[in-house]
């Protein structure tokens, strides 16, 4: 399996590398911020650098639709997985269109209220997973998979 695994750079990153066990044994490639943070701890990996900053910037949400269909043509992954945040919704948005399923993972720290990202990329997953189960009322078919860090 091919996977595309988008997120923001920060708590988004570390909840991605959290998972290692499970995308270290795929082909995989990233998107995400073009950051000291980010660049360092993906240093072995293929990256693709989004337009930032993505909150409420309209030009960058825009270039980044652009980079999302550029990438998925080219990478042509089996799976979009993003554990937020705004990154994920042009990633998400096109991903069917190359014939991936969308996999979005709600931060740990959306506790008792969804998050903007989660609540754009909600209609576009495939499957949509929560760390604490209060979260399933806000999406439903939802699945809790517990805390992952």
């Amino acid at each position: 399996m091919k996977i595309l695994i988008a997120c923001s750079s920060g708590g988004h990153l570390t909840q991605a590398l959290a998972l290692r066990g499970w995308w270290e044994q795929h082909e995989r490639c990233w998107a995400t911020f073009p950051v000291e943070d980010a660049r360092s701890r993906l240093a072995d990996e293929r990256v693709y650098e989004i337009h930032y900053p993505t909150v409420r910037n309209l030009p960058n949400l825009i270039r980044n639709f652009g980079l999302a269909r550029h990438v998925l043509a080219r990478e042509r992954p089996d799976l979009v997985f993003s554990t937020g945040a705004a990154i994920a919704l042009p990633f998400f948005a096109l991903a069917r269109l190359h014939g991936a399923r969308t996999v979005y993972l709600e931060p740990v720290d959306r506790v008792t209220s969804p998050g903007l990202s989660g609540r754009l990329a909600y209609p576009f997953a495939d499957e949509f997973l929560v760390q604490w189960e209060q979260m399933r009322a806000f999406y439903p078919g939802s699945r809790n998979v517990g805390v992952v860090l």
